[in-house]
């Protein structure tokens, strides 16, 4: 396992945070998309940190009444399979604990087996599909659920 540090996401994360999304997804979100969350209130973002505080990982949800949408989950390619998505993934479902949320959702392509493995590792299951979800490529994503307190 990677040594790094699981914080609360702050404005010196953002330019990382917006590198990383360009690494990882083939519609990344902007700059200042990633800066917006840190003025809504209803998101909460945590970002993993090597031992030199270089930005790793991040992941990021929404809330809604009583519900958590995993908005991204990001690993840097070069840390992948060192632990870094199961602890941002152990950090959102504490965060879900404190926020007295009932389940967890998220969508992810339907190619992604990797992230849907670490998803089921932490109790999410398939529930639904979204046809077309996904654009560049174009790709279903599945919908999965996580119910707290259902490991």
């Amino acid at each position: 396992m990677t040594e790094i540090d699981i914080v609360p996401m702050t404005e010196g994360h953002v330019d990382e945070m917006a590198e990383l999304e360009q690494l990882c997804f083939s519609m990344p979100w902007s700059r200042d998309m990633l800066a917006g969350e840190l003025v809504n209130d209803y998101a909460r973002y945590f970002v993993a940190e090597d031992f030199k505080g270089n930005v790793v990982g991040y992941i990021g949800m929404h809330l809604i009444i009583d519900e958590g949408y995993i908005t991204n989950v990001a690993v840097s390619p070069e840390h992948r399979k060192s632990g870094i998505g199961s602890a941002l993934m152990r950090q959102v479902k504490r965060t879900a604990v404190q926020e007295k949320l009932k389940l967890l959702t998220l969508e992810v392509r339907r190619s992604n087996e990797i992230a849907q493995k670490l998803y089921k590792k932490y109790g999410f299951s398939v529930v639904g599909v979204r046809k077309g979800y996904y654009q560049q490529p174009r790709e279903d994503a599945l919908i999965m659920l996580a119910r707290m307190g259902e490991e």
